[in-house]
């Protein structure tokens, strides 16, 4: 009998010898553990790039002053400009805290970066102060820092324009704050000229209304102090005031004199003042030339003569004697 050919040998235990893989088809985890360290360093190197993106963007954006800061209030240099507005509505602050104090802050403060944590405040005083009254009054710690944008001014005078642009759109600026802010500038050296000051502050003003601010300026150098309400100052009664003040040198120390002794309370009584010093002073009255010395032709009789024509006798040696003997003097013709 014939035999029959075994096409395979036998394995331990009888088990068919096991054959080789084909080529591609190697278990996966062989291959993740192979390839591992790349796929890691590109994780790495990716994540890193997204992360510098991200730092930069918003490096980038805090520079342009476009991400909003929260700032501690003892962080802020409230005082960092001259402020253009002198006096603040009470009614206004009143309404400005209720509506901070119902919806918060809604619109950030801007400060310019001073360094170790200091900043220094451009607009947004009102809000300032009514954030910190708020949170003085509640603690609570909504009112505990103030959103602010930090801008980054070339110039100081890019500071002080931005201040004054921001009030004269939100509340408007009297013409007295304008040439006050316009003088305080050159005296902070800011600006060389109150010309400079002027043009650059308020480059879209009408060049009359600049002109206006400008005839201020002679009343802020006069009276700032001395007016207690000066931002109530008309346009009229100021132009008024000015070409007075420029035509009397004298009248500045003497207005001073008058605002500091009456002391007055409210806006008009100062007003009154200010206008009582513009009208013109009464004519004087002439001086009554004086009655010729009369004459004595004896003793005891002085004899005068009066405008109307009139001969007067007079003294103890007018009696009725004398008069019979006048009279028929007369009457002899």
């Amino acid at each position: 009998m014939a035999k029959r050919k075994r096409l395979t040998p036998l394995g331990p235990m009888g088990a068919p010898t096991p054959t080789s893989a084909p080529a591609g088809s190697e278990p996966q985890a062989d291959s993740a553990r192979s390839v591992a360290p790349i796929a890691d360093m590109a994780g790495a190197a990716s994540a890193r790039a997204a992360l510098d993106e991200v730092t930069e963007t918003l490096s980038r954006a805090r520079a342009e002053g476009r991400m909003v800061l929260h700032l501690p209030h003892d962080a802020i240099q409230i005082d960092y400009l001259v402020r253009d507005r002198i006096a603040v509505d009470d009614e206004e602050m009143t309404a400005l805290v209720e509506s901070l104090r119902a919806r918060g802050q809604q619109a950030p403060i801007e400060v310019a970066d001073l360094g170790d944590g200091r900043y220094g405040l451009i607009s947004g005083w009102r809000r300032c102060r009514a954030l910190r009254q708020l949170h003085e009054e509640t603690g609570d710690d909504r009112f505990a820092s103030v959103l602010a944008l930090v801008r980054r001014p070339d110039q100081a005078s890019d500071a002080y324009l931005a201040m004054v642009e921001e009030n004269e759109i939100r509340v408007g600026l009297s013409y007295y704050e304008r040439a006050r802010i316009v003088a305080k500038a050159v005296a902070q050296g800011v600006f060389d000229t109150e010309k400079q000051a002027l043009q650059r502050l308020f480059h879209t003003a009408s060049r009359p209304k600049r002109s206006k601010i400008g005839s201020f300026l002679a009343i802020v150098h006069a009276l700032d102090g001395a007016l207690r309400f000066p931002e109530t100052v008309s346009e009229r009664l100021g132009l008024s005031l000015s070409r007075a003040l420029e035509d009397d040198p004298s009248l500045a120390p003497q207005l001073r004199g008058r605002l500091a002794e009456a002391a007055p309370k409210e806006p008009q009584a100062e007003q009154e003042i200010l206008a009582a010093a513009l009208e013109p002073p009464a004519p004087a009255r002439p001086e009554a030339e004086p009655a010729p010395a009369p004459d004595e032709p004896r003793p005891g009789v002085r004899v005068s003569t009066g405008k109307d024509g009139r001969l007067v006798l007079q003294g103890p040696g007018v009696d009725e004697a004398l008069k019979a003997r006048l009279l028929a003097w007369l009457a002899e013709g």
